[in-house]
């Protein structure tokens, strides 16, 4: 089974893909992790997009295609995908369908979490990480404890570009963006709307169901 999975930055979608991996075993394909391993990886490419980011633009529709088709093309993972932040417009869509097909592969469903504007300004400012062990916090939702050794104050750090200015940004630029690629999905009956703004457990389960529902993948 090959899933898209979209929303709005900070919508949530890293987390209900880490959630269908697990219950699943699927890959999941976050293009924002492969973008920024080649920013920390300090590759020519890596340089292009960390202006890119930082400025609140999206990288090139080429670029992005290049790095995701190194995935559908590995055996490894076919039909096993979860496209976590792709496709954004409806070009992305039809290059994603295309590079499928030419890997005899297809999308089998689509997931879109739907999130106020308010919410993902809370959720991006608020955002943080752990140095040490990786672990996501937010000072409005999920506050980091305040004894902990690990997950200390020193310790948490903010992304660059997770500042109030690039969130309004990218939220803005996803929903001007979105709407063909929601029609494309429509038109083929595999799109399913999702609220994000409920608690996790809540998403976690209207997901499950929509999952054992959907159409079986193609071998």
């Amino acid at each position: 089974m090959n899933l898209v999975i979209f929303g709005p930055p900070g919508a949530g979608k890293g987390t209900q893909s880490k959630f269908i991996v697990n219950k699943y075993n699927l890959y999941q394909l976050s293009t924002g992790e492969i973008l920024r391993n080649e920013i920390i990886n300090k590759t020519q490419l890596g340089l292009e997009i960390s202006s890119k980011m930082n400025s609140g633009n999206l990288v090139s529709d080429q670029i992005v295609s290049d790095l995701i088709e190194k995935f559908i093309s590995n055996n490894e993972f076919k039909n096993r995908l979860i496209f976590d932040g792709y496709p954004r417009n409806k070009s992305q869509a039809l290059n994603l369908h295309n590079l499928l097909k030419k890997y005899n592969q297809k999308i089998d469903l689509t997931l879109k979490l739907t999130v106020s504007l308010e919410a993902i300004k809370k959720r991006i400012t608020g955002r943080s990480i752990c140095s040490i062990c990786g672990k996501i916090y937010n000072e409005f939702f999920n506050p980091a404890p305040i004894n902990a050794e690990c997950c200390a104050s020193k310790f948490l750090q903010k992304r660059s570009d997770d500042t109030l200015g690039i969130a309004v940004t990218r939220y803005q630029t996803y929903e001007k963006n979105i709407k063909p690629v929601i029609d494309f999905y429509k038109q083929s009956n595999l799109l399913k709307v999702v609220n994000g703004e409920t608690p996790i457990t809540e998403i976690n389960n209207e997901i499950s169901c929509l999952l054992y529902t959907s159409p079986s993948p193609r071998d």
